[in-house]
């Protein structure tokens, strides 16, 4: 007789179902000492259809339970806007999460998640980039708290994907600085020689809400538009999400860049909010774990032209002004050597990479 338990895979589709899907991340890694809590307030809108970043998409969820405990789960989704974009059958693994040793679940998962991917007209799946719900899977620095909507992967993720038969597809690069008299020298002249150069800046705090979005969202699809991944998202979607920036104090520190009343740049900065991490009785985080979040996009029209390290060094003297001493570039993808020599103008050095996979279904 087998001791083998049998895999039996769900798909979720109740807001309980959904609220319990999303809170198995809470389960994996107990014995971390510093986390951030299961993104419900914006996970469960998106699975549920309600968000303005589900519109067009379909999508499934999946879990493995064994002995009626949960081992594993994901998302499948569809985006016929990446197809149209990029000319590739791909559908896209989110939320993946899973227990240890759990390979023949985490095999079966993700099976079934790619038949019906497939089953849609996939031809591959990419699982660890879909922003802004899916994000890379890090590979080094495992136990430090991240900026928060980064994972916090334990290491164990890479054999389970690759033993589901995933391939590694894309590297990407984390950026920290810390602060120091010289840099915020070097921010402050980065700064002034935009304005000498033309350019003005709006904190997104400045500008009426409907005009924040009609002036960031074409911006940032345009400045993003070659990007690798990269889908442009609805004004509607920008609405929802500058939403949670208001909410987690980041439109003073986000801003668009204009010159001759165009808008050339924009810039997402959302400000260290470690308040809202889950801490073990006596950790104590450190000034390097106390990190913003950044994303930054120029208009092809005013690349080259010191716009980026303008934009850029406002928001970080902002956070400095706080009492920042560390500060995060966030995600550049490996290749994206212009993103990476700003963050290297800006004083930053890599602290940690990440992995999107892909699984091809006609190998």
């Amino acid at each position: 007789m087998s001791g083998k338990m049998t895999i039996r895979i769900e798909s979720p589709d109740t807001e309980a179902g959904f609220t319990a899907f999303i809170k198995f991340q809470e389960v994996i890694r107990p014995e971390l000492t510093a986390r951030w809590p299961a993104a419900t307030e914006m996970q469960l809108p998106f699975l549920m259809g309600a968000s303005a970043f589900a519109a067009g998409k379909t999508m499934k969820a999946f879990v493995a339970r064994e002995g009626g405990d949960m081992q594993a789960r994901v998302l499948a989704l569809l985006d016929p806007d990446y197809y149209q974009r990029w000319n590739d059958r791909l559908g896209h693994l989110a939320l993946f999460e899973a227990r240890p040793g759990s390979y023949r679940a985490t095999r079966e998962l993700m099976d079934a998640a790619c038949q019906w991917l497939q089953s849609q007209g996939a031809l591959a799946a990419r699982a660890g980039f879909y922003l802004p719900i899916e994000m890379p899977f890090v590979v080094d620095e495992y136990d430090a708290l991240p900026p928060n909507l980064m994972r916090q992967n334990p290491d164990y993720y890479h054999s389970l994907i690759k033993d589901a038969g995933f391939e590694s597809e894309k590297g990407l690069v984390d950026y920290k600085i810390q602060v120091t008299p010289e840099l915020i020298a070097r921010y402050e002249s980065a700064l002034e020689a935009g304005r000498r150069g033309g350019y003005e800046l709006f904190p997104l705090k400045d500008l009426p809400p409907e005009k924040r979005v009609s002036d960031f969202a074409p911006a940032w699809n345009e400045a993003f538009y070659n990007h690798w991944g990269f889908v442009a998202a609805s004004n509607e979607a920008f609405a929802e999400m500058l939403g949670f920036f208001e909410m987690l104090g980041g439109l003073e520190t986000s801003l668009v860049a204009c010159r001759g009343g165009e808008v050339v740049g924009t810039l997402m900065v959302v400000p260290e909010e470690t308040a809202h991490a889950a801490l073990k009785p006596g950790r104590v985080l450190e000034d390097s774990e106390k990190l913003n979040f950044l994303g930054i996009g120029v208009r092809e029209v005013a690349r080259g032209r010191g716009v980026n390290l303008a934009m850029a060094s406002y928001a970080y003297l902002k956070l400095i002004e706080r009492g920042a001493k560390y500060l995060s570039y966030t995600l550049v993808v490996d290749d994206n050597w212009p993103s990476r020599r700003t963050a290297e103008k800006l004083g930053a050095k890599v602290c940690a990479n990440y992995l999107a996979y892909r699984r091809n279904f006609r190998r």
